[in-house]
């Protein structure tokens, strides 16, 4: 039966003023038909909002997702943006401590400060006019030179002294020209360790010869340049003192950066 048939009315006859016994009307099962027909075409919009108010529902959930998915996003890109600065920020000071440079790009000064570097020397070659010793003297505070951590530089014998025990790589290059060179002009250039005790102990060593010796047969005399350059890993002592010898010191260069010599520790 369909939720829009209707009933007839059934008619009611009146004899003399009053009912008759048999037709009188049956007005409760008529009601209960009449609700029967307004309950059925009330379902289907409450179908309709609910499912409306679903669909509501699962979009909000989408956008809120959504939402915190873009925030994720954005602190993500902000943690990484940091993180990035902290490692150049790190990055910056360690360079800054192995080469012994304060915060005015001068050499620091505060003990505890240098004792927290790591042990690390640069000299470069200085110029000697009317002095030549075959034990090299070296600049250590103009342009790229320094000395940090662990590592002193003697003027007095041109040494770099360690104050700390262990594996040290050490490096050193010499740059000689000779104004007339022949096929007899040679040079030795040695790195030696000096103990407490005095007592020297090559490390490296270096002959080089004959660099001329294809010019010879044309008999000119011509000005060569000739260069060597040591460098190896050693084992160290505390107050080991290192130290350069060049065979012939009066032919060295006059570049700074043609000669130098430097260690760190490993």
């Amino acid at each position: 039966m369909s939720c829009d048939q209707s009933y007839p009315f059934q008619q009611v006859f009146y004899v003399d003023g009053a009912q008759h016994p048999g037709q009188l009307p049956n007005w409760s099962r008529r009601g209960q038909k009449v609700a029967r027909s307004g309950g059925c075409t009330g379902v289907i919009p409450t179908l309709a909002t609910v499912v409306l108010l679903l669909f509501l529902l699962v979009f909000a959930a989408l956008g809120f997702g959504g939402y915190l998915m873009y925030n994720m996003q954005m602190e993500l890109r902000d943690v990484r943006k940091m993180s990035r600065e902290l490692k150049r920020a790190q990055e910056f000071s360690r360079a800054e401590k192995q080469i012994g440079l304060g915060d005015d790009g001068g050499e620091k000064v505060d003990k505890n400060e240098r004792m927290e570097e790591r042990t690390a020397a640069h000299v470069i070659g200085r110029i000697e006019k009317h002095i030549f010793h075959k034990t090299l003297r070296w600049e250590s505070r103009v342009g790229a030179a320094f000395t940090g951590g662990g590592a002193v530089y003697q003027l007095e014998d041109g040494a770099l002294r360690v104050n700390q025990s262990g594996l040290y790589h050490i490096y050193s290059r010499v740059e000689l020209l000779f104004k007339q060179c022949s096929p007899t002009s040679s040079f030795i250039h040695t790195v030696f360790v000096r103990s407490t005790s005095g007592v020297d102990t090559a490390l490296m060593e270096a002959h080089r010869a004959g660099f001329c010796s294809w010019r010879s047969k044309l008999k000119e005399h011509h000005a060569w340049t000739a260069d060597s350059y040591l460098a190896s890993a050693f084992r160290l002592r505390q107050n080991d003192r290192i130290l350069v010898n060049v065979s012939q010191p009066q032919y060295l260069s006059h570049s700074n950066h043609g000669n130098f010599f430097g260690l760190y520790k490993i």
